[in-house]
Order: structure tokens, then C-alpha cells, then sequence
């Protein structure tokens, strides 16, 4: 399954801390294993529900948060150099872990995609912390996690987390129609 899930994230190879880059891979692991969802329908699923006729899919649109974050980041590091700290392995961990809950938050029911009775309680940041916390994620990480959506519009967000929300809701915003 390893191997599997890098080969859909290949974006996991660039954190460069090793520890990080397992934990990651191993939230990835376990969230499709325990998931209702099969690894390969996640390259065809939409990425949102709340989208009518959506035909971006999960991957897609998850992949572009997560370079889009990365692009951005390191454009402000250019222009801004030392006026501002951006940890990119945290960065990227975040992004790529924003929406792991969402295969706790899905459900697959006579071949349709819909949302399990978990996700009609729990949004996926507070699955995906859940996750992430189970496999030590630092709390950096996690933070992006938990606030990369509308709950955390009043939080106080990282500059990690300030990115990858806007990466996300850029990659979401134009398909709302």
C-alpha cells in the first residue's frame, strides 16, 4: 500500500525530514485502509460534494493545493528573504495532510460517493487531526490541518497555514458555480 499511496502523492518525497515524510506516508496508509474509499478511487472522485457536476478529482485538486503552497512560499521567500520564516517540510506536510479526513468523512454507497455518518458530525479537520495526532505529527502540522478550512477563519493562523488555506480555496473557489 506503501508504495501505492506514493505513487498517487508523489509530492510525500519532498519533505525532506525522513521521520516526517514516514508519518505523513503512514496517516496516508492508514486513512485509505480504513476507508470505505479504494485507493484508485481517489483519482476519480470529485474533490468536493458540495460542488454540482464536479469534474476535478480528489487528486487533482489535492495535488494543486499542495503546489500551489509550495509555489507560493517560495515566491514570498524570494521576494521577502529573512522577514519571513516559512518551514517547508511543515508546509508541505499540511498540505498534503489537509483533507486525510475527508476519507473518514466519505462514504461510498452503491457506487456513489456521499458523506458516512462520521462526516455528517465530524468535518474532516478534526478527522484529520485525529489522524495525524495518532501518528505523532508535530502539532505545526497538524495546526495547518485543523485551521486550512472555515473553522479556522477565527484563529490565529501560522504563515504555513495562512498558505496552504489559500492554496486550497484558490484551487476550490472558481468551481463553485
Amino acid at each position: 500500500m506503501r508504495n501505492k499511496v506514493l505513487n498517487i502523492w508523489p509530492e510525500i518525497k519532498w519533505i525532506e525530514n525522513e521521520e516526517l515524510r514516514e508519518r505523513v506516508l503512514d496517516c496516508w496508509v492508514y486513512a485509505i485502509e480504513n476507508s470505505k474509499l479504494q485507493i484508485d478511487d481517489l483519482t476519480k472522485i470529485p474533490f468536493s460534494l458540495l460542488l454540482k457536476d464536479c469534474n476535478i478529482s480528489f487528486m487533482n485538486h489535492k495535488r494543486t493545493a499542495v503546489q500551489l503552497s509550495v509555489d507560493i512560499a517560495k515566491r514570498m521567500k524570494e521576494n521577502f528573504g529573512d522577514e519571513i520564516k516559512i518551514n517547508m517540510d511543515i508546509l508541505i506536510a499540511g498540505a498534503i495532510l489537509i483533507d486525510v479526513g475527508k476519507l473518514v468523512e466519505y462514504d461510498m454507497v452503491d457506487g456513489k460517493l456521499t458523506t458516512s455518518n462520521a462526516g455528517k458530525i465530524l468535518r474532516h479537520p478534526f478527522s484529520g487531526v485525529a489522524i495525524a495526532d495518532r501518528f505523532g505529527i508535530p502539532p505545526e502540522v497538524q495546526h495547518i490541518i485543523a485551521y486550512h478550512s472555515k473553522e479556522g477563519d477565527l484563529a490565529q493562523r501560522s504563515v504555513e497555514a495562512i498558505i496552504v488555506h489559500h492554496a486550497d480555496f484558490v484551487s476550490f473557489e472558481p468551481f463553485k458555480a
